[in-house]
């Protein structure tokens, strides 16, 4: 996906002066040879230089950033000096990893061999701390070249995230919407997280999509969709409005994202954006996301923010949705009781307008939006409550996520692992029936209790491990999950 950094990880091996420099180096050769071997070896660069002093750590800097590095995997090969190593990480300008050698196989000697980086990394860790200095360290650092090759993959999403979300600039329109509080956001914990924010009026977006008018590019986006919808494309004659506000969106992204590399929008979408537009953004919304750019709706800034780092953590299309309603019993009995392992208060549906891109939907079909077309234009044809795209959402393993700030401006997090189950909604909408272990214990004691919107990222996979790894690195204390049954919440009631 584009709108994401492409992460090049520098191997750098350190070595004590009392130790023999050829351990590290020949175990870093080791390491590099078991990544090239199992993963994409573009993504890794073998530093030649073997650090055993400060003199060493400035030629070893100068040299990954010759080679154009995003991240750092420092590799103790033995005890390794903590000064200049840690120096390293802290000069180094990107996401950076700690890793230890375990020995290796011996025989009936361990004398000439022995590297001790199993002592050096509490060393290291330790001078990281008085410095002040982030690192990701792997949740048992020390192995064999290809158990330390497999941390380095690991560490390639969390270092995906947070480079990208230091090159990151989120776009706004609104203000949000009246009666959304919950997308309130704080955007000072925006800049703690490395990220740049441009608000604008949705005026000014108008100002901008008029300005639009009679683009040349129009015909060929409106034949783009036209082909992508195929037999879903009931409302043709919506496309050429919303190829017209695609291309305004991008167009201002790439004159608005200034030195930033990468960006996404939280936008206004309603009440008066249908009556002044005249139509409804969710399907160009969706088109972005599936271009690597998340749009939020409803001025959700850290639903924006969430969305890119989900998305930047799996590589994959993210969306935006309502944590929306309950399973209607009827439905729980006859396609999820017996079938999948969830009580029915594990289940709810996630919803939103219209927005999921085209490649997440089981059979999407360009629609209108139902309750708009309530209040906005009743007793006629959709018109201007035209452009939303439905269809229940594929089934498969998802991550739901959300980076926030409260209320009181503090950052805080979840992760939430389940699945969407294979069973047909009956409603209207991008919409998905969900399951997730303990669901309704996690709704009560995270979500109510620590006052989250109902906006969540919903990540498609298993990734809850990359998650917690990255809020670790950008230093988010409060990271909550769906406990399992018998691990109490701090404020669940006991006596049940």
């Amino acid at each position: 996906m584009s709108n994401m950094p492409e992460i090049k990880i520098a191997l750098v091996a350190v070595s004590r002066d009392c130790f023999p420099m050829s351990l590290s180096e020949n175990r870093r050769r080791a390491v590099a040879a078991a990544f090239r071997e199992k993963y994409d070896a573009a993504q890794l660069y073998e530093c030649p230089v073997v650090i055993e002093n400060e003199k060493d750590m400035r030629r070893a800097l100068d040299d990954i950033n010759a080679a154009e590095c995003s991240a750092l995997a420092v590799y103790l090969g033995n005890f390794g000096p903590e000064t200049p190593e840690t120096l390293l990480a802290k000069y180094f300008d990107g996401p950076v990893m700690f890793a230890a050698a375990a020995e290796d196989e011996c025989g009936a000697e361990l004398s000439d061999n022995r590297g001790d980086a199993f002592c050096g990394m509490l060393n290291a860790s330790y001078n990281l701390k008085l410095r002040g200095v982030r690192a990701y360290i792997p949740e048992y650092p020390v192995g064999t070249a290809p158990e330390v090759a497999d941390m380095i993959a690991g560490f390639i999403p969390v270092a995906r995230a947070v480079a990208g979300l230091r090159n990151l600039k989120l776009i706004t329109f609104g203000p949000r919407p009246q009666d959304f509080l919950a997308c309130n956001a704080p955007i000072a914990r925006l800049y703690d997280l490395g990220v740049e924010i441009e608000e604008n009026s949705e005026l000014d977006l108008f100002a901008a999509y008029n300005e639009h008018a009679g683009d040349e590019r129009i015909p060929a986006v409106v034949a783009e969709m036209t082909a992508e919808l195929g037999e879903g494309n009931k409302m043709a004659g919506i496309l050429p409005k919303l190829a017209q506000y695609e291309i305004t969106l991008l167009d201002w992204a790439e004159q608005h994202k200034g030195d930033r590399k990468y960006v996404a929008f939280a936008n206004k979408c309603w009440p008066s954006f249908q009556t002044q537009f005249g139509f409804v953004p969710c399907y160009v919304n969706g088109r972005l996301g599936a271009r690597g750019i998340p749009v939020s709706c409803e001025v959700d800034i850290y639903g924006a923010l969430s969305e890119y780092v989900g998305q930047c953590v799996s590589d994959e299309i993210v969306t935006l949705l309502d944590i929306n309603n309950t399973v209607p019993a009827d439905i729980y009995r006859e396609d999820i009781e017996g079938k999948f392992g969830y009580t029915q208060r594990d289940t709810f549906m996630g919803f939103h307008c219209g927005n999921g891109s085209h490649c997440i939907l089981n059979s999407p079909v360009m629609k209108y939006q139902k309750i708009m077309h309530r209040g906005l234009e009743p007793d006629k044809e959709p018109d201007i409550t035209r452009g939303t795209l439905e269809g229940d959402i594929k089934a498969g393993d998802i991550t739901f996520f959300r980076l926030h700030s409260s209320a009181d401006t503090k950052l805080q997090a979840y992760a939430a692992q389940g699945e969407i189950l294979p069973v047909r909604t009956r409603s209207f909408g991008t919409i998905g029936i969900f399951g997730i272990s303990e669901m309704a214990r996690f709704y009560r004691y995270v979500l109510i209790e620590k006052g989250y919107p109902h906006h969540g990222a919903v990540v498609f996979g298993h990734h809850g491990k990359a998650l917690f790894d990255v809020l670790k690195y950008l230093g988010v204390e409060d990271r909550a999950f769906n406990r399992p049954a018998g691990m109490l919440y701090k404020n669940e009631n006991p006596f049940k």
